[in-house]
């Protein structure tokens, strides 16, 4: 059964309230996917990044409005693109989410926003994948109306870090 972005984001809040998730609890969100790829070629990101919709699911995330997405290290991502001078071509018309699309995939290595990981089956073929990981607040999570369905939902408790899928 496919939920609705809403429901989805109500059973979230509903899990985070549950177990008594404090507002200020960092959440670590993960989204994953790959492609197969010629390994001779040497463009196993370029077809990961061609055949999945990591990018996309990312830029829809860090764009959705009142959410504030932090990379692993602490910074915020729209501000960390714009401090690299990224959007300063953003026409102002309402696609902001493609917009940032494009610029990730356009400059995916100088962002260094998404990883990735190459698994060579041997000198010809492989498996590439891409994993979008950040943080939030459990608060700032709460109060948004972000599309998670696909991501993991991962925070540390008294007893070991806690994951569920979205």
């Amino acid at each position: 059964m496919d939920l609705t972005q809403e429901e989805n984001m109500s059973t979230i809040n509903k899990k985070l309230k549950s177990l008594n998730v404090t507002p200020e609890t960092p959440v670590s969100l993960t989204y994953s996917e790959g492609a197969d790829c010629f390994m001779h070629t040497e463009d196993q990101v370029e077809t990961a990044l061609s055949e999945t919709d990591v990018v996309s699911r990312f830029a829809d995330l860090v764009t959705t409005p009142g959410l504030t997405v932090q990379t692993r290290w602490g910074n915020n991502v729209i501000e960390e693109i714009r401090e690299q001078g990224h959007l300063e071509e953003y026409p102002r018309d309402f696609t902001f989410s493609e917009f940032v699309n494009d610029v990730i995939r356009e400059n995916y290595y100088d962002l260094d926003l998404i990883e990735h990981s190459t698994e060579a089956y041997d000198y010809k073929r492989g498996f590439c994948t891409l994993t979008a990981d950040v943080v939030v607040s459990a608060q700032n999570l709460m109060n948004s109306s972000a599309d998670l369905a696909g991501w993991t939902v991962s925070f540390k408790t008294d007893d070991g870090v806690l994951s569920f899928d979205a």
